[in-house]
């Protein structure tokens, strides 16, 4: 596996969110241990290193908070966003002031680590798919302010992703079902509405709901809530005797790893899980002198 075009963003729109961090972790007078403990002068040759295996995500915005602690910096990146590594490999090779290293070390390694153990986590998911056409996607479920890079750090593990936003798709879920007084009135409503350009998917809880939106129309998609594998293999189905074409099909809600492989094999077109990116083990890595 490795990383994409399509995975990998314009530093120039990753910079606010990095220098935001960085602002956070220097406060209002910067690194003061640093300051007082290591002569101006000093330099030294650094490493970030992986004590666990796992994929790797976020060396790019490493890169970048190195960058923007000080331009100076000689910074190599060895390994690319979206390969997998084993303990003990180098990813990233820093060299200049030491004072510098140090004082981007934290935010370096917080991005990196959390984004690395989002692609890692993703990674398993979609080894649980191998041999079916299943893909696996993540969800809104992510960190206040962090979606952006997390949802890149799903595709760095081979998934991909469902919206950005509110805005990016109608998604007709349980609660809008229950204020429009059904799915029927739901869909037909949206019909009324919705743009050409727009994609529409409708939650569904039982096969039922799902009968009545087959027979009405109007949804791209359908996700299937909460619902056991028997149930899935039999909406599968259903919606391969659609009239005008085969719905696309998502099964959601407690999507547990050890659960994969057996909902995949039901035919389902993609399997969300918000355990991606709010669930995910932040991978072991170290900067190293």
């Amino acid at each position: 596996m490795s990383t994409t075009s399509y995975s990998t963003l314009p530093d120039l729109i990753l910079e606010p969110l990095v220098r935001n961090a960085l602002m956070e972790d220097l406060g209002t007078y910067g690194d003061v241990t640093t300051r007082a403990v290591i002569p101006a002068a000093t330099n030294y040759d650094a490493a970030i290193n992986a004590r666990e295996p796992g994929v790797v995500s976020g060396m790019q915005i490493a890169e970048i908070a190195f960058r923007l602690v000080d331009p100076s910096l000689e910074v190599e990146t060895l390994i690319a966003d979206g390969t997998p590594v084993l303990p003990g490999t180098t990813l990233m090779r820093i060299r200049g002031r030491a004072a510098s290293i140090l004082s981007g070390e934290r935010v370096a390694l917080n991005f990196a680590g959390r984004l690395s153990g989002i692609a890692t986590l993703t990674a398993a998911f979609v080894a649980e798919t191998k041999g079916t056409q299943t893909r696996i996607t993540c969800t809104r479920k992510t960190t206040p302010g962090l979606r952006l890079v997390e949802k890149q750090a799903v595709l760095h593990g081979g998934g991909f992703n469902h919206r950005y936003s509110l805005s990016d798709a109608i998604l007709i879920k349980d609660n809008h079902i229950a204020a429009a007084g059904g799915v029927k009135a739901v869909l037909e409503a949206t019909k009324a509405v919705a743009s050409h350009m727009m994609k529409v998917e409708i939650e569904v809880d039982t096969l039922e709901q799902l009968a009545v939106v087959l027979e009405v129309g109007g949804a791209d998609n359908v996700l299937l809530d909460n619902m056991d594998t028997l149930t899935l293999a039999k909406a599968v189905e259903m919606a391969k005797g659609k009239v005008g074409g085969k719905v696309v099909l998502e099964a959601s809600g407690n999507m547990k790893l050890e659960r994969i492989a057996e909902v995949a094999a039901t035919g389902v077109d993609y399997i969300s899980s918000g355990a991606l990116t709010h669930s995910a083990k932040t991978l072991d890595l170290g900067l190293d002198f």
